[in-house]
């Protein structure tokens, strides 16, 4: 049986035929081409980036620890890790607040 991988963020298995991508641990533009990356569930990475700016990812969020420590991003992989692994749902537009 081949190994599946497990998404850091909501902590469940990523079927090969689910929505995946890749996600820089420190954002491209802030210095993190060529850097660490991690492959998650396309609806955990869309609300990364709908809850954290690259500036808050480069300097605060850059391991899977300190992304599953944020209050909002902690609630959602809680409500996530309840539906099956191959889940996709839309994401609401940019939830963060605007500086």
């Amino acid at each position: 049986m081949d190994d599946v991988p497990l998404c850091p963020l909501c902590l469940r298995p990523i079927p090969r035929d689910a929505k995946q991508s890749l996600h820089h641990l420190i954002p491209k533009l802030k210095g993190g081409k060529g850097g660490p990356v991690v492959l998650l569930h396309q609806i955990c990475h869309n609300e990364i980036h709908a809850t954290l700016t690259e500036a808050e990812l480069a300097r605060d969020f850059n391991t899977p620890e300190a992304l599953r420590g944020h209050p909002r991003l902690e609630r959602f992989a809680r409500w996530v890790s309840k539906r099956p692994p191959g889940f996709h749902s839309k994401t609401p537009g940019r939830l963060r607040k605007k500086r």
